[in-house]
């Protein structure tokens, strides 16, 4: 009777489609949690997912999701700003060629802003974090990549906390340092870097892209997600 049973489940299992059964096994779960605080004004979100968006669908970056053990990896945009406020512009979507990556990125323009507020970055990490526990993917990897153009926590959780519970579940916190959009600028009291590095990232070879100016910050992405996507990590803290 027990071997019927097992003959049996062995028989549906292998009666589903390859494509079902493996739909959710991927290299890499990561979340893209992008600035969308008081000092990021509606010209620099469209910016800043123009540039995702060129990043995502540049074939460096294609090449490096085709070229993981699984073939594809899953990414999801969020926008955050103050604690109650974190967006998902776009839902967890598998990449798996420039095709996938297209859609990911035509889908990433559309929405209109809907987060708003001061730094909330332990509020985001969290929020990350759900994104990635809830979600019905199986990721070889996890990380959760946030960009700010500022280190300041000013509602919700520590970025400490936020942070030691992200590398706590397994997920490794990476950066990009937003120097300039239209034009924020550097902060004047401290360095974004080393807040960065001291601070935000952890987990096993986490690191930090600065983007410097409007003109490299879609290559800044672009590199972030290529190592991102190797697992290689980088340099703690790499210049662009």
């Amino acid at each position: 009777m027990r071997l019927k049973l097992l003959f049996f489940v062995l028989l549906v299992s292998l009666s589903q489609p390859i494509s079902a059964r493996a739909q959710t096994d991927v290299a890499l779960e990561l979340v893209l949690l992008a600035d969308a605080t008081g000092s990021i004004d509606n010209a620099e979100i469209l910016f800043q997912r123009q540039g995702y968006a060129q990043a995502i669908t540049d074939p460096e970056v294609i090449g490096a999701i085709t070229s993981t053990a699984h073939g594809r990896i899953a990414v999801t945009y969020v926008e955050w700003g103050q604690e109650s406020s974190q967006d998902v512009v776009v839902d967890w979507t598998v990449i798996d060629g420039p095709e996938a990556a297209q859609g990911f990125a035509e889908a990433l323009v559309v929405p209109p802003r809907r987060a708003f507020g001061r730094n909330a970055i332990g509020a985001a990490l969290l929020f990350g974090k759900s994104l990635i526990e809830t979600n019905d993917i199986e990721g070889f990897r996890k990380v959760i990549d946030i960009s700010a153009d500022s280190a300041n926590n000013w509602n919700g959780p520590t970025i400490t906390f936020g942070r030691n519970e992200a590398v706590a579940a397994g997920i490794t916190v990476n950066g990009l340092a937003v120097l300039c959009r239209y034009c924020s600028g550097r902060p004047v009291t401290y360095n974004l870097e080393q807040r960065f590095e001291e601070q935000i990232i952890g987990g096993p070879g986490a690191f930090v892209i600065t983007a410097d100016g409007p003109d490299t910050f879609a290559d800044a992405v672009r590199r972030k997600l290529v190592l991102e996507i190797a697992g290689t990590g980088g340099p703690t803290v790499a210049q662009k």
